[in-house]
């Protein structure tokens, strides 16, 4: 086996095994009827409808009950630091 070919070889074997060991961040829909996770370092909580006025931000860890989902925007109730209903944007759940 040449030094090429060996080199070759080994950094093959070091590609998969890379590629075994990271697994991508995901991220989910809410699900109605669930306290979801917030997997975003921030999500931002809106008063009155997807896009209105701003109320809080739930930091990654922090939990948001779905009431209301679909789409591209649910409602519910934010725990943590906001303790209020209102809207996020889906798709940032654990």
């Amino acid at each position: 086996m040449t030094r090429a070919s060996r080199f070759a070889t080994l950094a093959l074997a070091l590609a998969a095994a890379t590629a075994m060991t990271i697994t991508p961040a995901t991220s989910a829909n809410g699900t109605v009827g669930q306290r979801e996770t917030v997997c975003a370092q921030d999500l931002f909580v809106r008063v009155t409808a997807p896009h209105g006025a701003w109320m809080g931000t739930l930091y990654r860890g922090q939990t948001f009950l779905v009431e209301q989902g679909g789409g591209d925007w649910v409602y519910g109730f934010a725990y943590g630091n906001i303790n209020r209903r209102g809207w996020v944007q889906n798709g940032w759940f654990c």
